[in-house]
């Protein structure tokens, strides 16, 4: 990490942000940091419960003189999304994140940073080690495994909490005050695949798609960004009927909520049409960077030495080409009440079929502010998957989150910010998931609010925080606290 990090303020948050960072964390892997979090409230003197499903709730006295008033619960979660750059070294099971500072913000090396929720984690922490804030009685609930699966938040015990408010610190923009989220479900098409030993005589090449920016399948899912998995189909459907191609396997993608930067397909072609294929991959790769544009410049189409000992029997190849170019991806339709944000989507995000497997999965993230759009959306991708010959199994299921812009927590956040810094906050819902939807419904009645500070390329390599924006969202916080 870099020298100047220990330099940050406000101290106390940084400090447990890049402590935090040491920590391998990825979903369902966030043991060592629920140890770590439930060991330093600990040693704070605060009282501590964990769950058996891996949860951490803290519980810190009232300052004195506001014994009186409500608790307020200040929530976040332990798990990080782990993408990385092809062709970077790092484990994410056991090695640090690199944290370093470029300009204004921060970024790691290679990898997501972790900002998402690290900082909300980290400021909650640093309430608990506050003795000069004046706040009412404080529950810190850290919850596992969102980002897979809202796992903790899914499995949280009603009335283990207390506290009737709740401030989620899972948000990414300073300034806005979320109050509404959309609800999702995953898709899993999966299908056997005929393989069969690869003939003598043809050349095994790696076809890459590359270079996409991806980006959090929520938030920037209307970027007009490129997927590289559908990509990757749409290339194979143009290229291996008119080439004769072999096709060994197809893989892109490793999260649900991420769009896929990156996907590959090991093809053989004869030695003959080999060049012919060049040329062709050459003349894509220009048609698709055209389409996309400045939306993502950076696409790169490449062929690379391959290798294959079994291939796909080809009406089973097409199959999984065929759901790849005709599985939905992108905004389903926006808004009608609220201009800009968009109402229903999918993402396609993973693909893996391979012929050494005999297996094909292609999984979907299909989300919505509307409960019925959202089944009815993950009905048609099962629907399309079967005529692929897919069977196709929903889960993850989980709730949006409604909004209700006269709460008294809304008002609350609001007029504390008004009085900070001079002006209201943007109030929205998003499209992306938060466990507040999960929680209101294990806690009817509750009183919900989430901020966070401005990050941009959350889910990917390219993650980056604002230093400044860290500390404004610091100051936010404390003085809804005080005020609370």
């Amino acid at each position: 990490m870099s020298a100047d990090l220990g330099t940050l303020e406000p101290r106390a948050l940084w400090s447990y942000f890049l402590d935090l960072s040491r920590i391998p964390r990825s979903s369902k892997n966030e043991a060592a940091a629920a140890a770590w979090v439930a060991g330093e409230a600990t040693r704070l003197g605060c009282e501590v419960e964990r769950d058996a499903i891996g949860n951490v709730l803290v519980r810190k006295r009232a300052s004195p003189g506001r014994e009186g008033r409500p608790a307020l619960a200040l929530q976040g979660h332990l798990d990080m999304v782990c993408e990385k750059n092809e062709g970077t070294p790092h484990d994410f099971e056991k090695d640090p994140i690199q944290v370093w500072r470029d300009g204004e913000v921060l970024r790691a090396r290679g990898t997501t940073l972790g900002a998402d929720n690290g900082v909300g984690v980290a400021a909650a922490l640093a309430v608990l080690a506050s003795r000069d804030l004046a706040h009412p009685a404080i529950e810190a609930l850290f919850t596992v495994d969102e980002e897979t699966g809202l796992t903790g938040a899914n499995n949280l015990k009603a009335g283990w909490l207390r506290a009737p408010r709740l401030l989620n610190l899972d948000s990414e923009e300073e300034g806005e005050l979320t109050i509404g989220c959309a609800g999702g479900v995953d898709t899993v098409a999966s299908r056997a695949l005929a393989v069969a030993p690869a003939p003598e005589g043809r050349t095994a090449l790696r076809l890459r798609v590359m270079g996409l920016k991806g980006g959090h399948s929520g938030v920037d899912i209307a970027a007009g960004r490129g997927n590289a998995v559908r990509l990757l189909g749409q290339v194979l459907e143009a290229l291996v009927a008119r080439h004769g191609l072999e096709v060994a396997a197809l893989k892109g993608g490793n999260k649900r909520n991420a769009i896929p930067r990156e996907a590959s397909a090991v093809v053989r072609v004869e030695p003959a049409r080999e060049a012919a294929l060049r040329a062709d991959v050459a003349a894509l790769a220009q048609d698709w960077k055209a389409a996309l544009g400045a939306f993502d410049p950076g696409l790169t189409i490449v062929l690379e030495p391959g290798a294959a000992t079994q291939v796909i029997a080809a009406a089973d190849a097409r199959a999984v080409i065929g759901l790849l170019v005709a599985g939905p991806h992108g905004v389903e339709a926006m808004s009608p009440d609220i201009p800009g944000l968009v109402q229903t989507s999918t993402n396609l995000a993973i693909v893996d079929a391979d012929a050494t497997t005999g297996r094909a999965e292609v999984c979907f993230l299909t989300r919505s502010a509307i409960d019925a759009s959202k089944r009815a959306l993950a009905a048609r991708i099962a629907a399309i998957a079967a005529l692929a010959g897919f069977e196709a199994r929903h889960s993850g299921g989980y709730p949006g989150w409604k909004p209700e812009p006269g709460s008294g927590m809304v008002k609350l956040v609001n007029g504390v910010h008004q009085a900070l810094f001079g002006k209201p906050m943007l109030v929205k819902a998003i499209h992306a998931g938060l466990e507040c939807g999960l929680i209101g419904e294990k806690y009817p009645g509750m009183e919900m609010a989430s901020i966070g500070p401005s990050m941009w390329d959350a889910h990917t390599p390219d993650e980056r925080v604002s230093i400044a924006s860290v500390a404004a969202f610091w100051r936010l916080l404390t003085a809804i606290l005080e005020q609370a």
